[in-house]
């Protein structure tokens, strides 16, 4: 299997090293192996609160909105105060734990403290 990123311009993975650049055998598009390298480096999401505040590990957040949990008869209360939250990758960014359990949780619906 290639090393090779995929093309930045048509996303297919057909791409090989031509001395200092890669290649892209579908679209014929080149781009410096540098740079590549460097885009990999700074691939961290920045994961805003529903204020547009930047959270990070450790930050202690509210909830803004009750919750559902699905699956369950259990709510969350708005307001509920958090500490400690954990940043992840996926769909629900913000992993916690309350009272009531361990959650994954949505940043839109929580403000930073």
């Amino acid at each position: 299997m290639s090393t090779s990123p995929a093309c930045p311009v048509c996303s297919l993975e057909n791409t090989y090293p031509d001395g200092d650049n890669y290649i892209c055998a579908d679209c014929a598009h080149e781009w410096p192996i540098q740079a590549a390298a460097a885009a990999d480096d700074h691939d961290e999401r920045i994961i805003k609160d529903a204020n547009g505040n930047v959270l990070a590990d450790g930050d202690a957040v509210v909830l803004i909105k009750d919750l559902k949990v699905k699956g369950s008869s259990t709510t969350l209360k708005m307001g509920s105060k958090v500490k400690s939250i954990r940043l992840v990758a996926g769909d629900h960014e913000v992993d916690c734990k309350m009272d009531a359990g361990n959650f994954m949780l949505k940043a839109c619906y929580l403000k930073k403290v």
